[in-house]
């Protein structure tokens, strides 16, 4: 992994218009969006239709046609955790519109597609986080960056310079609400 210098150096420069910096930039942080990619789909049920190289292309070519001022790297992947999210949870609403009859007749050549039950369990989630983000946005931040980014302790501590015992309180104050909102009958 390039040092974090480095890849907030080159997103500085990309910003301020270098291509030679986003062509050295491009490696360095699509393999660390695959990783993260990658540790999200081990949680997925093997025949989901997504997969982990496909999340990051999309999210990638968004993230690079994104008018942003990268701040450093720490920005850069939050905000790649938050596409990530945003991709999966467009994906989920499609597939549940297709399984009611949005789409056109289906061929699948994998035997276990994701079920509706999954696509509306993704939406859950990402309605409960969203109002977690509306009670408290750092606890939401976290959730998203360790879900959906799929950064470690020490990773979502350099990400926000929050000590890894502050962390570890809010995730689980965050798991918790979480887990008794989306517990609640619908």
């Amino acid at each position: 992994m390039a040092g974090d210098e480095d890849i907030t150096r080159l997103l500085r420069d990309w910003t301020d218009g270098s291509a030679t910096a986003g062509e050295a930039l491009t490696p360095l942080v699509y393999d660390e969006l695959h990783r993260a990619a990658a540790r999200l789909f081990r949680r997925e049920n093997v025949g989901h239709t997504l997969q982990p190289t496909a999340l990051v292309h999309e999210a990638y070519a968004k993230l690079i046609n994104a008018d942003v001022s990268w701040r450093d790297r720490a920005h850069f992947f939050a905000l790649s955790a938050r596409m990530m999210r945003r991709l999966l949870i467009n994906h989920a609403n499609q597939r549940l519109a297709d399984k009611r009859g949005g789409g056109a007749a289906r061929v699948t050549l994998v035997d276990n597609v994701s079920s509706p039950d999954i696509d509306a369990a993704l939406i859950d989630l990402a309605d409960a986080l969203d109002e977690l983000e509306r009670h408290d946005a750092r606890k939401a931040q976290l959730i998203e960056l360790q879900y959906f980014g799929g950064l470690s302790l020490e990773e979502m501590a350099e990400a926000t310079n929050l000590s890894t015992a502050t962390i570890t309180r809010d995730l689980r104050f965050a798991r918790a609400w979480l887990k008794e909102k989306l517990s609640e009958p619908k």
